[in-house]
């Protein structure tokens, strides 16, 4: 059954997750708390599903779920499940949501969209499908949701850097840096789809999209993966995918972006830097120091500029009048709190959410010409931006 805004008045949004490891449980947190802080239509945590029953059990017990199942396709035959939220690996991206959207159940899915450019395609069509329908569909890119970064947007939107000339964009961490470092699902290009670059660079290319609201024409771009084999369970295993990725990317408004990301860059554990340079000033940020931008407005006399440290920490800072005064700071679970709260307030006032299947097709297409363009040894790769997702006919 298809839920309406008027539907979902008339009782609870039930809620069902599929996948409970890492995501799962940054997801488990935020649904566990947004309405305590957000005035969201009324929801229930209905159902956690992994393939493990013992470990989906106890996740279940621990993250607030009232039910488990280890079988995706049961969730959909629900009628008491509205909404489907997607942890899984990406190489299960495609098949579930898309089965999800068709079983008329709005979609909250991780980043990246999906493992391939096909499927992203696909993955799209179906959205847009579902759409038309009252389904609506979203992609985790949860750093939008940081404070800090949305206030960025907003002084970039109100011309306060003037035009933007060029970004630098870098997501570096370092939990492979150690070659005995062990295989995970997310270093075969089977499962995983990419190393650095979609798990980590999709961010990065992502805030370009999302902080200048431009369109990227062209890519030029390098992957290299250091260490090529890593002791798994049956010994020394190939590394199939990349450690690290590098692009140059042209915008439509005639910036040009930088984007590097790696998981070897020893001692930086989780840091998102985005650096933003425009004619009349810039925007530094680092997501290892969430809770502040620093801003130089180059149109104050040559004597009094320099980076100012702006603590995003005020009532009217996006999101924060939720939280707590002044100068108490919050942390990187709070962005899934916002993506959950954003997520629930569309789906109750039947408004497509953002980051749409569009926005994260817009992601993949970069990431495919980042890949096609090392294939080819960093040649140029030209995008059509212009070209709408076709919507199969009858849909």
């Amino acid at each position: 059954m298809i839920m309406t805004p008027a539907t979902n008045n008339q009782r609870p949004l039930g809620v069902a997750m599929i996948g409970y490891a890492f995501m799962g449980k940054a997801h488990s947190n935020a649904w566990r708390n947004v309405a305590s802080f957000f005035d969201v239509p009324a929801f229930e945590q209905k159902l956690l599903v992994g393939r493990d029953t013992a470990g989906v059990r106890e996740a279940a017990a621990k993250y607030g779920w009232a039910e488990t199942a280890t079988d995706w396709r049961a969730v959909l035959d629900r009628d008491d499940i509205h909404i489907v939220d997607i942890c899984a690996p990406g190489w299960m991206h495609a098949e579930i949501a898309t089965a999800a959207l068709a079983a008329g159940k709005h979609v909250l899915l991780e980043k990246p969209l999906a493992n391939t450019l096909a499927e992203a395609e696909a993955m799209t069509q179906a959205a847009q499908a579902a759409r038309a329908k009252g389904v609506q569909s979203m992609v985790g890119f949860n750093y939008r949701r940081v404070p800090a970064l949305a206030l960025a947007r907003e002084l970039i939107a109100e011309g306060r850097v003037g035009a933007v000339r060029h970004v630098r964009a870098a997501y570096l961490q370092d939990w492979l840096a150690d070659e005995t470092a062990p295989m995970t699902w997310r270093l075969t290009k089977e499962t995983a789809g990419s190393g650095a670059l979609g798990d980590i660079a999709s961010h990065a290319i992502d805030q370009v999209l999302f902080l200048l609201e431009d369109k990227v024409t062209e890519v030029s771009g390098r992957t290299h993966t250091f260490t090529t084999r890593r002791p798994g369970a049956a010994g020394l295993e190939e590394v199939t995918v990349d450690d690290a990725a590098w692009a140059t990317l042209s915008l439509a408004s005639g910036a040009i972006a930088s984007v590097e990301a790696s998981r070897v860059a020893t001692g930086r554990k989780n840091s998102l830097q985005l650096e933003i340079y425009g004619d009349q000033g810039s925007i530094l940020f680092d997501l290892e120091n969430l809770n502040e931008l620093r801003f130089l407005d180059a149109t104050a006399p040559a004597r009094e500029q320099g980076y100012r440290r702006i603590l995003v920490s005020e009532p009217d800072h996006p999101y924060l009048d939720a939280w707590w005064p002044q100068g108490h700071i919050i942390g990187w679970e709070h962005t899934f709190t916002h993506e959950i709260r954003d997520f629930l307030l569309a789906v109750d006032g039947g408004t497509p959410p953002t980051p749409s299947f569009e926005d994260g097709l817009e992601v993949q297409r970069i990431l495919n010409a980042i890949e096609e363009s090392a294939a080819a040894k960093s040649t140029t790769i030209y995008l059509d931006t212009s070209t709408p997702v076709a919507v199969p006919e009858g849909a």
